[in-house]
């Protein structure tokens, strides 16, 4: 039979730690424990979340977790299907929650307003991802819209992908924003070049563009 946590003594038990002191006492292994519950016969819920941990370099990063695999994490001895499930499910949750809430009346008055917005979001991401931010005459955000994905250095974009949603929804204004999986923020040339064109073919339109920022691992850069 598997090791469960309430056969450990009180004060390693992650349920009654959490209830005692709060759920920011836990380790990242307490709190992983209580997602995981069980262990296997040959160790607890806390000593299999240990492991789960122990295959990145750094223990204290969980941001690993939203990008393995379900696939990598069943190769884990102890990490079923059902419980490499409810660890990914978690990460959307975190996820999720970060987003601004859709109903909020979100203004835009700073590139780092803009960056805030997708910076949870983006940072984690291992490929590259081009986002669009569109806001009314006042800078209210009206709507956010998934434009492109790539590979892991680059987007293939062309202006018309950009500006069509904004044509659509008869709006004067965009931010563009993508990430870098490397997490630096330093423009490409080709950054640069899909910029300029982006800017000119809005510009066509009445359209203007506001920023086209870059997501690096917690940071940001504003190209305009």
């Amino acid at each position: 039979m598997p090791i469960k946590l309430n056969k450990l003594p009180i004060s390693e038990r992650p349920y009654e730690k959490l209830e005692m002191y709060g759920e920011s006492a836990l380790s990242n292994s307490e709190l992983l424990a209580i997602i995981i519950k069980t262990g296997t016969k040959e160790e607890t819920a806390v000593e299999l979340a240990q492991r789960v941990l122990s295959i990145n370099n750094d223990n204290n990063d969980l941001r690993f977790l939203s990008q393995i695999s379900i696939e990598e994490l069943t190769k884990i001895k102890g990490i079923g299907r059902v419980k490499a499930i409810q660890l990914k499910t978690v990460c959307e949750i975190a996820k999720r929650i970060s987003r601004p809430i859709n109903k909020q009346k979100i203004i835009i008055k700073t590139p780092k307003d803009a960056a805030n917005l997708l910076i949870e979001e983006l940072k984690y991401e291992k490929q590259e991802v081009l986002k669009g931010i569109i806001l009314d005459t006042k800078n209210v955000v009206q709507k956010i819209i998934n434009i492109a994905s790539g590979g892991t250095n680059s987007i293939n974009v062309e202006p018309k992908d950009v500006l069509k949603e904004v044509v659509k929804m008869e709006m004067p204004k965009i931010i563009i924003v993508h990430n870098h999986p490397t997490g630096e923020v330093n423009p490409s040339f080709q950054d640069i070049q899909i910029t300029k064109r982006i800017k000119e073919a809005a510009q066509i339109l009445g359209i203007q563009l506001l920023d086209h920022i870059i997501i690096g691992d917690g940071k940001f850069k504003s190209l305009l």
